[in-house]
């Protein structure tokens, strides 16, 4: 998002649609809705093939295996936004991504272990890219004051479109004669249909970027840009803390499905149905209870929803182990994540330069979000299999509480410096 009040001066007089911005807002609403629903048809599918041919068990290898695979990919993606436009970017990756689940629909004509930890791989991949690169391009073409009024309503986008997407593969699943595995071809279309519909927004001057009264400085990308502000750093602190607690919540909820739900197809249709609920629930957050939040109390209070609702839930899953508890403990973490913190996070971005943000934001997204999963994959595989004495699946909750307890240490401290530069446009 750009500082300047008069940021949008050139676009307007070019774009007239520019002015619109309920126009704008709502073009952003549907490519949202389009990149999560394609994400939601190949989530459970990706699980639900993982753990038929490998096992729950083997889950904290797979997510190791994601964070290396992005740690080599990290330096080619800075250098193809380096090259060319963030724009022709997206477009390149919606094309990419659709012929490559292709690809994969074909190899698991005869799948196994290889094929299925692979297809894994690739979904967390797709879900990186395309939610950050989206992300990054709605920062570069809204102010603070636009940013506050407009991104509950982009953000409630993404999960009208994790409702939808849950529920059409559970459906689909259902009355038709379609398996796990054809759910990426109905996911290619999907893509495709956001490829369409982000060509028409520029064309629209809808992705007009803007900059502040000179031009944008020029950042040497990945952990050079991170370094450049404590602010960003601290941000980085809370996002990797996040990240670090995730894992040990998805192998608590991914085991406990894998115990209750046997047979494939059955496991697919109820992880989707699963993400319809956790969507609606941060729907329903997103909008009634995040605007109140930050309106009230400020962005950081937005930011203490997710980690207070995980210690609460971790208790109660300590306390009466079962799939509903873990159920609503990992609603907490990713469901709040995609509401309430995911709007509060956008807008900490708001001080900082827009090229800044978006080389400082590959890196967390695509490096720093994976090596933290490592780290969390390597303490479940320590607690749960290398100690003499291994934790039990209800046990690591433990290690959640610890974490989240750092995590508010660190927001204290993030205030604090928010208090300084946050407000700067006000």
């Amino acid at each position: 998002m750009i500082k300047s009040k008069n940021h949008n001066t050139h676009c307007n007089q070019r774009y007239p649609v520019h002015r619109r911005l309920s126009v704008r807002a709502g073009f952003l609403f549907a490519n949202f809705l389009l990149i999560v629903m394609a994400l939601y048809h190949l989530k459970p599918a990706s699980r639900s093939l993982f753990i038929e041919y490998l096992g729950a068990d083997q889950l904290p290898f797979v997510w190791i295996g994601t964070a290396l695979t992005m740690a080599l990919l990290i330096g080619s993606y800075h250098r193809v936004v380096e090259h060319f436009s963030r724009f022709k970017v997206v477009l390149g990756t919606c094309l990419s991504l659709s012929l490559l689940l292709v690809v994969f629909r074909l190899l698991l004509l005869d799948p196994g272990p290889v094929v299925a930890t692979s297809f894994y791989i690739f979904v967390d991949i797709l879900g990186v890219l395309m939610v950050e690169q989206f992300w990054s391009l709605t920062n570069s073409i809204y102010s603070t004051a636009e940013g506050k009024n407009w991104y509950g309503f982009i953000g409630t986008g993404g999960l009208v479109g994790g409702v939808l997407g849950g529920l059409v593969a559970a459906l689909l699943l259902d009355k038709t004669a379609l398996k796990t595995a054809d759910m990426l071809l109905v996911a290619a279309a999907i893509i495709l249909t956001l490829f369409v519909l982000t060509w028409m927004m520029e064309r629209l001057g809808l992705y007009c970027e803007v900059t502040m009264h000179g031009q944008e400085t020029r950042y040497s990308g990945g952990w050079q840009a991170l370094k450049r502000s404590r602010f960003l750093i601290l941000i980085t602190g809370i996002l990797l803390l996040a990240q670090l607690a995730s894992p040990l919540i998805e192998y608590q909820f991914m085991k406990t499905v894998e115990v209750n739900y046997t047979q494939v197809d059955m496991r697919t249709a109820f992880l989707s149905i699963f993400f319809s609920i956790m969507g609606g629930v941060s729907i329903i957050v997103n909008l009634l209870i995040t605007p109140l939040i930050h309106r009230a109390f400020g962005v950081i209070a937005g930011l203490l929803v997710q980690p207070g609702m995980i210690i609460l839930c971790m208790f109660g899953f300590l306390m009466q182990p079962g799939l509903l508890l873990i159920s609503a403990a990992k609603i907490s973490d990713r469901g709040l994540s995609y509401s309430i913190n995911r709007a509060s996070k956008e807008l900490l971005y708001v001080p900082i330069d827009s090229l800044l943000i978006y080389q400082a934001k590959a890196w967390i997204d695509m490096f720093g979000y994976r090596m933290f999963k490592i780290f969390g994959s390597v303490l479940i595989l320590i607690f749960t299999r290398w100690l003499p004495t291994p934790l039990s699946i209800p046990e690591l909750s433990w290690l959640v509480l610890i974490i989240c307890s750092i995590w508010l240490l660190v927001l204290r401290y993030l205030s604090r410096e928010y208090q300084q530069v946050g407000e700067i446009e006000d």
